[in-house]
Formats: C-alpha cells, sequence, structure tokens
C-alpha cells in the first residue's frame, strides 16, 4: 500500500514523504488515518529532533511520521487478529503506551504515526490495547479524545490526603476550588470544559490568562451561567498588568488558596504563581511540558512541611481516560469541537507543526486525504467569496456558530474522495 505521511528528518526539518509501505504481518494492522490534531508535543519533537527522548536516531534514513492525535478505519488485518477486529472498522488511537524506551505513535516510528494517509499499526501497540473501537461517525470527535483524554488524566492524577491517613484520595477536591492558569488556549479549554461538564463537581472555578481575547472567546463557549446552572461558580480573569494577582485570586477564595491548581504554561512566574494560590493539602498539577531539561523554579518548602502543599505532572493520559473522553463526547457532556480553530490537509502539516506556537486560536486539525491549506474556520466566508468548497464550509459551520462539526467534516471528506469505512453506512 502507497502512504503519504509527514516525517520528521531532523531538528526542525519536517517533510512530505510518498513511499510503499510493506506488507503487515499476522500480528498487525493496516489503517487509513482520516483525522489527526495537531499537539504542541509534535512541535517540541520537531524543534529538537533526535535530542528528543522520544525520537530515535537516524532521521535521515528512518524518518519518523509525526502525529499521535489520530482516528480513521481499519483497512487490512493480520491473519492473527481477525477474532478483535475486522476491515472497515472505525478506531481511535491511544498513543501513550508507557514504553521504557519512550517511544510512542508520532514521534519514534517510520510506519506508525497519525500523520499519514495509510500508517501500519505494530503488534506492541495492539498488545498493550491502544487501538480502540470507535462507534461513532465524527473523526474530529475521535481525534480529540486523545488530548481531551490527557486533560482527564490530569484531573484524575491529582490527589489530597488527610492528616495521619497515609493514603492517597485520588482525584481533585470534590466541591473545592479550582485554578486553571494560562489557561485559555486550546488544551485549556478542554479543561474548562471538562470541569463544569465532566461530573467532577467543583464548588469554583478560576479561569486565569492574561490574552484578553482567548479569554473573551472561550467566555463565549463556556459562560458562567453554564457553569451556574451546574452550582459551579467560573470565574475568568486576566491578571496581565495586576500589581498583586496572587493577592487578588486567593481573594475569591476567602483567602484560602485552592485545592487543585493546573499550570498550562512552562513560565516560571506561572508555576510560581501556583505554588502561592495552594490552599492547606494544595495539589500543583505541572501540565504543561518544557523543552528545557533544566528548567527549576523557586518552590515554598515551609508550606510543603506545614501545609502538605504538593504537586504532580502528568503526561498523557490511560486507555481508561480516553475511553471516558469518547464516551463523554459521544453523549454531548464534553464539546471537544470547541478547541478547533483551523482545518488543514495533509500537505499543511510541515508548516503548520513548525510554526505552531506563533499561529494563533486553538487545535489545528488536519484530514490525511485533503489537500488544503491550514485555514482558520473563521475566514471560510471570506474565501467563499472565490473558493465554493469554502463557501460550503462556511454554511455547515455557520449552523453551529462557528464551530467545527460533523456535517462539515463529511462534506469536506466527500469532495476528496475519502473513504470513511463503517461511518459512510
Amino acid at each position: 500500500m502507497k502512504t503519504k505521511v509527514a516525517a520528521i528528518y531532523g531538528k526542525r526539518d519536517i517533510r512530505l514523504r510518498e513511499f510503499e509501505l510493506p506488507e503487515i504481518t499476522d500480528n498487525e494492522l493496516l489503517v487509513s488515518v482520516i483525522s489527526d490534531s495537531v499537539c504542541l508535543s509534535t512541535w517540541k519533537a520537531a524543534l529538537l529532533g533526535s535530542e528528543h527522548k522520544r525520537v530515535p536516531d537516524d532521521l535521515e534514513n528512518h524518518p519518523a511520521i509525526t502525529g499521535h492525535e489520530c482516528a480513521g478505519v481499519i483497512v487490512e488485518v493480520g491473519k492473527n487478529l481477525t477474532d478483535k477486529y475486522k476491515k472497515g472498522q472505525r478506531f481511535v488511537l491511544q498513543p501513550a503506551m508507557g514504553l521504557p524506551s519512550g517511544y510512542s505513535a508520532g514521534y519514534s516510528y517510520e510506519y506508525f504515526g497519525g500523520n499519514a494517509t495509510y500508517m501500519i499499526i505494530p503488534e506492541i501497540a495492539i498488545n498493550l490495547g491502544c487501538v480502540l473501537p470507535y462507534h461513532g461517525s465524527y473523526f474530529a470527535a475521535a481525534s480529540l479524545a486523545e488530548p481531551m483524554c490527557c486533560i482527564i488524566g490530569a484531573y484524575h492524577a491529582n490527589y489530597h490526603t488527610a492528616q495521619y491517613v497515609y493514603e492517597h484520595r485520588m482525584g481533585v477536591k470534590s466541591g473545592g476550588n479550582i485554578a486553571l492558569l494560562a489557561c485559555a488556549g486550546p488544551m485549556g479549554i478542554g479543561a474548562i470544559d471538562y470541569a463544569i461538564n465532566g461530573g467532577i463537581q467543583p464548588s469554583r472555578v478560576v479561569v486565569v490568562d492574561i490574552d484578553e481575547k482567548r479569554l473573551a472567546q472561550v467566555q463565549k463557549l463556556l459562560p458562567v451561567e453554564m457553569a451556574a446552572s451546574k452550582g459551579i461558580e467560573l470565574v475568568y480573569v486576566n491578571t496581565k498588568g495586576m500589581s498583586d494577582p496572587v493577592q487578588m485570586l486567593r481573594s475569591l477564595t476567602g483567602d484560602v488558596g485552592f485545592d487543585d491548581v493546573f499550570v498550562y504554561a512552562a513560565v516560571p512566574s506561572v508555576v510560581e504563581m501556583a505554588d502561592e494560590l495552594l490552599a492547606e493539602d494544595g495539589c500543583l498539577n505541572f501540565f504543561a511540558g518544557p523543552t528545557d531539561k533544566n528548567f527549576k523554579v523557586p518552590f515554598n518548602f515551609y508550606n510543603v512541611h506545614y501545609n502538605s502543599t504538593h504537586v504532580v505532572g502528568t503526561s498523557g493520559g490511560s486507555t481508561d481516560d480516553m475511553k471516558e473522553a469518547i464516551a463523554l463526547s459521544a453523549t454531548g457532556q464534553l464539546q471537544p469541537s470547541f478547541m478547533v480553530t483551523h482545518i488543514g490537509g495533509l500537505d499543511a502539516v510541515p508548516e503548520t507543526v513548525l510554526n505552531l506556537p506563533d499561529i494563533p486560536g486553538g487545535k489545528k486539525l488536519i484530514y490525511n486525504g485533503v489537500t488544503m491549506p491550514l485555514t482558520a474556520i473563521a475566514d471560510f466566508a471570506e474565501k467563499g467569496k472565490t473558493d465554493p468548497l469554502f463557501k460550503e464550509l462556511a454554511r455547515r459551520v455557520e449552523e453551529t456558530h462557528g464551530i467545527w462539526n460533523e456535517q462539515a467534516e463529511k462534506y469536506l471528506l466527500a469532495q476528496f474522495g475519502v473513504d470513511i469505512g463503517e461511518a459512510a453506512q
């Protein structure tokens, strides 16, 4: 099977590559990858090349396919797997394999990654349960299950304690105060959505950022009134220019502090602020992954000793987290499409990944069988004045107030003749 992929060849070097895949073994799957949402972690891998812990050496001869937030359709099943999988079955990939090497789809493999028209899922990933059935028909939601899985995993990874009771109570504090710092970006939107609609039921959620445009957009998608209807006080705060943002934020809790603080940007001042916001037994979750191996900030160990403050760090999520993300999206409790602001084809991947931090907006969603420059959904209508494809896409997203949706996806895929397997039935 001939495939077309976007692959890492070295530091800041991503290229499109077309080649013939080898025949699958009896314990492998050949799949068509319909969609892949671009992750900042992919940019980090491209930035560092083989210096990244998950990226192998010899990229020039064995380039690694990018992308890991992907979903698609099974095309061919190895003969030892026919009792578990079938041709035409839709799937979501759980890329967090937890291998000692750190190797994972989208970082480490020549034939296994999400930015590909076709890829081979190796035996090790199948044995680890990384191929999850997807019973929906909206591939964007399936791709976005992976970032939502990471978000959900972070909430589950937090923990709390009681004095002289030597066990960790996992999860955020029920009825507690949550602070989400630097959280108006694409992953932040998912974090707010889960805090309000994921059933964890805090009493207060405070969203902090310094980008007013992003904050305004998030407030439209997840208004305070929605949270209030669920018994949750939701507060959006722009701390830019504040002389003492910590005091202001703590005042929202009567100076008690926050039980759970999530850091969504690897910025020293944000991490230090998180430390100062912690309540007694407060848990700081360092969600953002730094590129600097020597990233360090001061931390108040007086509070660690006397107030039982503590830190966790999360990267990725478990298979159960992924299943939860899929289930909550399927029922409409979570709206992962809120995170998406740009759509593009496989040809857009190299430029998109290499410039990701400088492209405004939220998640960038790639359809591998499509040829299309990365385009902001907000620009569809203007482009539609001269391009009938964008005219039709603009009409379809207008029905959901500018949010990407299944109808727009189906139209786009149909225009490029993409086979979507069972979803077509």
